[in-house]
Formats: structure tokens, sequence, C-alpha cells
């Protein structure tokens, strides 16, 4: 922890504000809401009070679910210091994100038991099946895990859509049909270490 200078997006005033350098929530297990709702990385600007988001890069790790996700906001280079670490992490996943957004999402994917790789492929078929009975731009439309609700276990998914965010209910069986075409490919796997999986990464295999 310590501290860095932002800039506030409204008036210009630059302050210093805190940041994590790394996150482990068996020892803070505090910060691990704060990561969830988003508020870790947002600071209020003393001089007009606007809410800023804090973008620094951070590693958070939660060993008891052993996850590990690397925030490097805008694609920074990879630090040379933590890349070896994949080699002593066996049964991690490991992941690097560019946005608080993402790194939220990794996080509420795992506490929910599921699988990221398997929910990219359940966002690659919504999308399709919304923009067949919809709108054709949805075929492009970025969209993030939410939650797991019901009963049925149904995936709850986000996207913005004019202006709003918009939510879409997705089956459980669509997740364990997804899981049935990623086995069925065996070359759809994650780079090893910190490996970026996102829409991109699927892109490479079913595009």
């Amino acid at each position: 922890m310590g501290n860095i200078v932002a800039t506030c997006s409204s008036c210009r005033h630059t302050c210093e504000i805190e940041a994590f350098s790394a996150i482990n929530v068996a020892d803070r297990p505090d910060l691990k809401e704060k990561v969830k709702d988003g508020s870790l990385f947002v600071w209020e600007c003393p001089a007009c009070g606007t809410h800023n988001l804090a973008l620094y890069q951070t590693l958070y790790h939660d060993p008891d679910a052993k996850l590990m996700v690397w925030l490097l906001p805008g694609d920074q280079a990879l630090d040379n210091r933590l890349t070896g670490l994949s080699d002593e992490l066996d049964g991690y996943v490991l992941r690097r994100v560019s946005d608080v957004g993402s790194l939220i999402e990794k996080v509420n994917i795992h506490d929910a038991g599921l699988e990221d790789t398997v929910l990219e492929m359940c966002k690659y078929v919504t999308r399709m099946e919304l923009a067949e009975k919809q709108r054709a731009d949805l075929a492009d439309v970025p969209m993030k895990f939410f939650r797991i609700e019901g009963p049925d276990n149904d995936i709850v998914l986000t996207f913005p859509l004019d202006g709003a965010m918009q939510g879409v209910h997705v089956g459980f069986h669509v997740y364990e049909d997804c899981r049935a075409i990623l086995s069925r490919h065996p070359q759809a796997r994650p780079a090893a270490g910190f490996a970026r999986v996102d829409e991109r990464w699927l892109a490479q295999f079913f595009r």
C-alpha cells in the first residue's frame, strides 16, 4: 500500500490518493468487498467533490480460492518481477486484465464457482442469439458476468445499450453446453502464466 498522484477528471486538481500495489484478501478480508463493489478504486476530489476512478497496477490474490488477477491498466507491459510467479503457483487460476470492471468480473466468476473460459463462450453464444432475434449490433456488445440467481442457477449477464445497462438471463444448461463445446476444442485453452481470457481471446478460436 502507498500513495500515488491522481488528477481529477473534472477540475484537474491533483492530489495524493491511497493505492494498493497488492491485495491479499486472506490478510485483508475487508478489501474483498471493496474490490467487488468497485469502491476501492474510487476517490473523491477534495476540490470539487467529483468521484473519480483510480487507475493503477495491482495484484489481487485470494490464496484460499487459488486466484490471482493482475490488473494492468491500459495494457501496460508485463512486470518481469511477477511473470516468474506462475511457475510457483500450481493449481492457481492466473489472469491478466486491463480495467477495474474486468477485475471485478473475474473475482465474481470465481466466487460463483464458474470458469471464465466457459463464461466467455456463453457471452459469445448469447450475443449471437440477441443479434439474430433483436438487433444486429448486439453481436459486438461487451458483456459482463453479474451473478447467478434463482433456483435453476440462471446466469445474469449485463451489457450497455442506448445509454443504459441491460441484463439478460442465461439458463445454466447453456453454460454446460458451452463447456462441452470447449471440451471439443482442446486448442481453446488459456496461455501459460497470467493469461488474458476475454472476448479477444475467444475470437482466436471461434471467429
